[in-house]
């Protein structure tokens, strides 16, 4: 059982780790020009890419949102021709939603340009130790960001 001081400590840190995340999100967040997809658009898109063609209520679980807002979300996906509507081919009363190739480009340029620039701050800012804790630590980042 943890004792209260480690508990302290444990909340603590668990709030610092959550505010120094937040930023870097924020950061990243900040090269976002007027007319890129929201972050709930990019999150579906990844969403169908990851996982791979779904309908609209397995996708609004996953994304854990109601299906409306994947409706509208989706239809401005749609409408940037990054997600295509199809029918289901077992129940031609189902929607299936998937990727497009123009959505896969997208998502390629997008996370290259993000992993470019976090590269360019861990080269300039940290030393060749710092950085290797840092890659040290995603498979843990990785694992707390699935336990959420």
């Amino acid at each position: 059982m943890m004792d209260i001081a480690r508990s302290s400590d444990l909340s603590r840190s668990a709030g610092e780790l959550r505010i120094a995340v937040g930023r870097i999100v924020r950061r990243l967040r900040q090269e976002w020009e007027a007319g890129d997809l929201t972050a709930a658009e990019l999150s579906m898109l990844a969403r169908l890419e990851q996982d791979g063609p779904c309908g609209p209520v397995a996708l609004a679980e996953a994304e854990q949102v109601t299906p409306p807002v994947v409706c509208s979300t989706v239809a401005g996906l749609q409408r940037q021709g990054l997600v295509q509507r199809d029918s289901d081919p077992c129940d031609g009363r189902r929607v299936i939603l998937s990727v497009t190739p123009a959505g896969r480009a997208e998502l390629t340029a997008r996370r290259s340009a993000l992993s470019q620039r976090v590269a360019a701050a861990l080269a300039d800012g940290f030393s060749p130790g710092e950085r290797q804790q840092l890659i040290d630590v995603v498979p843990l980042l990785q694992r707390l960001a699935a336990r959420l």
